[in-house]
């Protein structure tokens, strides 16, 4: 188990991060989310042993997790991260830089991993190819087989698919996620992307501010956010009245809708007024105007700008982010 108690972290004087605090079980796929500059890059770094804590400490198992201060060379044996930034040899074949730290003593062994790690992240065919002649995504693939190669029991990530287009990338987070699974590595994925966590992260924390803002299981976060900032690392949503889409209500607070929780009807509802439709592929994403200011929703259909529809929500929805805020 990965346990992390009042970490408290400043480059210069003002604090980074501030007091955290989690746990994450042996196997757990953990996913780190926030805005920009909120400090995901730096908890992976302290994590790993390549800073320093202000405060607080960093134990897995019974290992304290020593920063540079304490150690010669950073870094844990039984951890690897992979950051943004690919530590490759480009002079050598793909193959050779994943199987650059197996033992050259169990030969078979050798090109058996080396094999199924190439599989892995579908570059079977690039086995021969120098890193040098590879573009950003295919180097950012064979960075992650050469760190899996070591076969760590914990296994940091910071945004591990950026440079990785879409097509390739949907196929390799499932192979990727389901070999960690299966080999019960723990996982901690710093990322943006809220389709790197729905499918496959067992849980997530949410870092602002300095702090951990919220931690919990990711579906339960997805369909309970309790503010417009967690919700808005999931899609496009909006945050609304109460009483405008349930006028019988006694409160004045506010709920969160994700745009796709949406219904258009032509006739009830919250009246809105069409400003623009973005094409999304299977369905359009609408920007409405309404008398509480803008709301954007789905709609299976163009709508024509400057048409007035009603907005529903059903009373499923409503109530369960009532009762997740502890409203009703």
């Amino acid at each position: 188990m990965l346990q992390v108690s009042q970490l408290t972290f400043a480059y210069t004087s003002s604090n980074v991060l501030e007091g955290l605090t989690f746990e994450v079980a042996k196997g757990e796929n953990i996913a780190v989310m926030g805005e920009s500059g909120c400090g995901k890059s730096t908890l992976l770094k302290l994590i790993y042993g390549l800073l320093t804590p202000g405060e607080g400490n960093i134990m897995w198992e019974k290992n304290q997790v020593k920063g540079p201060l304490y150690k010669l060379v950073p870094g844990e044996s039984y951890m690897k991260y992979l950051s943004q930034e690919f530590d490759l040899m480009p002079f050598t074949t793909v193959a050779e830089n994943i199987s650059e730290y197996l033992s050259v003593f169990y030969p078979k062994e050798m090109k058996s991993r080396t094999e199924e790690l190439l599989e892995m992240i579908e570059m079977t065919s690039y086995a021969n190819t120098k890193v040098k002649y590879l573009s950003g995504g295919q180097q950012q693939r064979v960075a992650l087989a050469r760190v899996l190669a070591q076969k760590p029991d914990v296994l940091l990530l910071d945004e591990p698919f950026s440079h990785i287009d879409n097509f390739r990338k949907n196929s390799l987070r499932r192979n990727l996620f389901e070999y960690l699974k299966e080999h019960q590595i723990t996982c901690l994925t710093a990322t943006h992307d809220h389709m790197d966590v729905l499918p496959f992260a067992d849980r997530i924390l949410i870092l602002k501010d300095r702090q951990l803002i919220a931690e919990g299981e990711t579906r339960k976060l997805y369909e309970n956010p309790t503010n417009m900032y967690i919700a808005s690392l999931f899609g496009e949503a909006n945050e609304l009245p109460i009483t405008v889409l349930k006028s019988y209500a006694d409160t004045k607070r506010h709920i969160i809708v994700y745009a796709h929780e949406f219904k258009v009807s032509n006739s009830s509802g919250l009246a809105a007024n069409v400003k623009k439709s973005y094409p999304m592929g299977g369905y359009y994403l609408v920007k409405g105007d309404t008398a509480d200011g803008i709301v954007y929703f789905h709609s299976d259909k163009l709508l024509k700008a400057d048409s007035q529809i009603y907005l529903n929500v059903s009373i499923e929805t409503i109530n369960k982010r009532l009762a997740a805020n502890k409203l009703i």
